[in-house]
């Protein structure tokens, strides 16, 4: 399947332009003007930071839960916008929060996990923007869906909306980890490489959780060529109402966007584009070695179909495959490769050998006399 976006490329999504890494900050929550003035002031001595987040309407898993501040908190951001020059940006998840942003001039709208990963409820939104021009961040849903997340973009490019950015905030873990959520970079990876001009923002403090892994998280997402950061800050992150653990505040979050390392995506160098175009060679040959090998075993693979489906032997040898994986994982250790990927290597090509099999006893055994 081919996708297409029509888009607008972000230096011209306000005058003056935003330069990418775009890097987006401000607290979790609205809460007080106090608490959002303070955090504000601190954040706009930040040269990197342009951009001012504040979560409005808060969609929490208990009622009871802290659910924002509503419309009010938007009167405070107009005036921080006036007062700090920041550009602001708030989650929406009904028509009636695009209206009352769109009311108090916030600059960018961004949809959130638990709204992309319902079609209703982006359609509902690409509606309500109709004839609008500002700039939408769409979040990754909540379940490693991809296929969910561009129909997100695609809803919002048919109605008009041509400043469109992703924010990759990883995936719900059905089991606890040390990250708030899987950062599986390949889907993220995989957007880009379909739509390369839609800018990807990495959300590090929802991947993280905590403010332990926010640093490795953001050099993980600029070294994977990701076009910037949202990262939350707090004045006092320890009184915040909604993810304290994760919220830096704005003197941490300076000291950190010192360490972080923000390379180029190519380099003008003649010396190091000979020497990388000799190594991408090398790679470009041993894969296609890869590929000759990996069909030879499949030949040998139908044949070994063949010869079971004659002798009415299971295609599931289990002793056999625990064999492979215990020979395979060993040898591959020992020559330097992970065991999670060998492991996932050695389950793709075996899930393959199943196929073939499968596809073989069911011709034989329609057809009994080839």
């Amino acid at each position: 399947m081919k996708w297409h976006l029509n888009l607008t490329p972000v230096e011209k999504w306000f005058d003056p332009s935003l330069h990418l890494p775009l890097i987006i900050s401000g607290p979790c929550s609205a809460e007080t003007k106090d608490q959002m003035f303070s955090t504000a002031a601190a954040l706009s001595k930040i040269p990197q930071v342009k951009v001012f987040r504040a979560g409005i309407w808060k969609p929490r898993t208990r009622p009871d839960s802290f659910e924002g501040v509503g419309k009010k908190g938007l009167q405070w951001l107009k005036e921080i916008k006036k007062t700090f020059g920041l550009l602001t940006t708030v989650e929406v998840a009904k028509p009636a929060h695009i209206e009352a942003c769109l009311k108090h001039g916030i600059d960018i709208l961004w949809i959130g996990a638990r709204t992309s990963s319902n079609p209703f409820s982006v359609q509902e939104l690409a509606e309500a923007l109709k004839g609008v021009d500002i700039p939408v961040l769409v979040k990754n849903p909540v379940n490693p869906d991809i296929d969910l997340w561009i129909g997100s973009f695609e809803r919002l490019n048919k109605t008009g909306i041509t400043k469109l950015g992703a924010i990759f905030r990883g995936f719900y873990p059905y089991e606890k980890t040390q990250l708030r959520n899987i950062p599986k970079w390949e889907v993220a990876i995989e957007l880009k490489s379909i739509f390369n001009n839609l800018p990807i923002l990495c959300d590090s403090s929802h991947i993280s959780g905590t403010t332990e892994y926010i640093q490795s998280i953001s050099q993980k997402a600029l070294d994977l060529n990701f076009d910037g950061l949202m990262i939350e800050s707090h004045i006092n992150p320890k009184a915040a109402l909604s993810d304290a653990m994760q919220q830096l505040t704005p003197g941490q979050l300076k000291k950190l966007l010192r360490t972080l390392v923000f390379r180029a995506s190519s380099s003008d160098n003649p010396e190091f584009m000979s020497l990388l175009e000799q190594y991408r060679i090398k790679i470009d040959s041993i894969d296609f070695e890869l590929l000759e090998l990996l069909s030879r075993r499949m030949k040998i693979v139908k044949e070994i179909g063949k010869y079971k489906s004659l002798n009415n032997v299971t295609i599931l040898q289990l002793r056999r495959w625990e064999n492979i994986m215990k020979t395979r994982t060993d040898f591959g250790e020992k020559t330097g490769l992970s065991l999670d990927f060998i492991k996932h290597l050695l389950e793709l090509v075996h899930k393959e050998s199943i196929q073939i099999q499968t596809e073989i006893m069911n011709r034989l055994k329609s057809k009994p006399d080839e």
